[in-house]
């Protein structure tokens, strides 16, 4: 068996193979098949595709690049959630502990967030002391001893998905829904959770643009998914303005304690209220949705939530005082209000714009090993569906550089359009797929 032969047969529009996808990813792996063959097979996959089958192959061969974790010993069931990433979306932060709470394992293994803001990690980070580089080993133990952990991707776990990715990301083959989908599913798989939870974002500040593309996508990992054995559901939730109100590390965490603390905003509380109702679907642990939105809401309420938390920043050896205290958190030299420049209804707000101000006053990432200003952000005060007078507060921008803030403020207010009639918000979840 030779790498140019299966690059060749994709090339072609042939299917590969389980053996030869196999083959060609335990090669680069071990270095055994070389960067500029791999790149030319990736953009042979992008141009023809894979078949769902061909996309299970590479994602099990993916798994089967590094280690497995078997979570048996610890629980019988231990659930995940994935998000694909959007702009204010601080869901693991509520759904994590809230899950944990009402007596179901969480064990979720995450990476460092490129673009809009830095991802859960990052916003755990902004409390002193967080550790969020446990091993293997101690991922094991505060999951058995805690029944909740979050921690970075273990190098050990998935080599094959490090390694692809960063060519994926260099050759403009990073746009595949068959590489999309097994890079995200190696990974859940691998960490040896039951049950799986995927966030599939779409619109304005999400990967997938279209209700379509989104649904694709889910569609595929939930197959993939259950094809080996796991409990998956997907929801398809909307991204065409900013989740919650707060954007920025230290922003999000605190709006994420917030609602912990019984007031955060209402679009972030259902939203983490119906992922955290699929989570308890997929692990057994309510008769539907409904009933575990209502049981979820009331952990909420009396704080069980917070206490859990708690628990597990205490865990991760971070600093509880600043969970008692939010206003501890890390906060900008520059607090500055952007009034409305006219009367009228929000009828659209580019999340997408939101998020890359955001990034460019410090608190995202252009590329891998950015450092992040954990302060930084923009906090709105008005979205889709909302009124606003002349000259009311129309968001906040919090920032160190008073340089940034001029062309912050300007590309926020291109980021509104307006209307003089009333607009019905979007939907928050779009449909659920199982």
């Amino acid at each position: 068996m030779r790498a140019v032969d299966i690059i060749a047969r994709k090339r072609d529009g042939l299917t590969l193979t389980a053996e030869q996808i196999d083959f060609f990813v335990q090669g680069f792996t071990q270095d055994t098949i070389s960067d500029y063959q791999v790149s030319a097979w990736l953009m042979a996959v992008v141009l023809q595709g894979m078949d769902p089958q061909e996309t299970i192959d590479l994602t099990m061969a993916m798994v089967r690049s590094g280690e497995q974790l078997n979570l048996e010993d610890i629980a019988s069931f231990v659930v995940d959630k994935h998000s694909t990433g959007g702009v204010g979306d601080k869901t693991t932060l509520v759904v994590a502990p809230l899950v944990a709470s009402a007596g179901v394992y969480v064990g979720k293994m995450s990476g460092r967030g490129l673009g809009f803001t830095g991802g859960t990690l990052d916003k755990l980070e902004s409390i002193p002391g967080f550790r969020a580089d446990l091993s293997i080993e101690e991922f094991q133990a505060q999951l058995a001893s805690i029944g909740l952990v979050v921690t970075g991707q273990s190098g050990r776990l998935v080599p094959a998905d490090g390694k692809l990715y960063a060519l994926r990301d260099v050759t403009a083959t990073v746009n595949s829904l068959p590489l999309i989908a097994s890079s995200i599913m190696s990974k859940k798989i691998a960490a040896g959770t039951n049950g799986i939870v995927l966030d599939v974002k779409l619109g304005h500040g999400a990967f997938m643009q279209t209700e379509e593309e989104a649904l694709e996508l889910a569609s595929l990992m939930v197959r993939i998914g259950t094809k080996v054995g796991r409990k998956v559901r997907a929801l398809l939730s909307d991204m065409s303005q900013p989740l919650g109100r707060a954007v920025g590390n230290a922003l999000e965490l605190r709006e994420a304690l917030d609602t912990l603390h019984g007031h955060g905003p209402a679009d972030f509380r259902q939203h983490c209220l119906a992922l955290a109702s699929q989570m308890m679907m997929v692990a057994g642990g309510a008769e539907s949705a409904t009933i575990a939105e209502e049981e979820l809401g009331h952990l909420l309420d009396n704080r069980q939530a917070l206490a859990k938390f708690r628990t597990w920043i205490e865990a991760q050896g971070g600093d509880v005082a600043y969970v008692d205290d939010p206003s501890r958190l890390p906060a900008a030299k520059i607090s500055r209000e952007l009034p409305s420049p006219r009367t009228g209804y929000v009828a659209a707000l580019d999340a997408r714009e939101v998020g890359l101000t955001s990034m460019l006053l410090g608190g995202g990432r252009a590329k891998k090993g950015d450092s992040i200003d954990h302060a930084v952000g923009v906090v709105l005060h008005a979205k889709i569906g909302d009124r606003v007078e002349k000259d009311q507060p129309l968001l906040t921008l919090h920032a160190n550089d008073e340089g940034k803030l001029a062309g912050a403020q300007q590309r926020l207010l291109a980021a509104y359009e307006w209307s003089d009639e009333p607009v019905d918000p979007p939907p928050l979840i779009h449909r659920v797929v199982t």
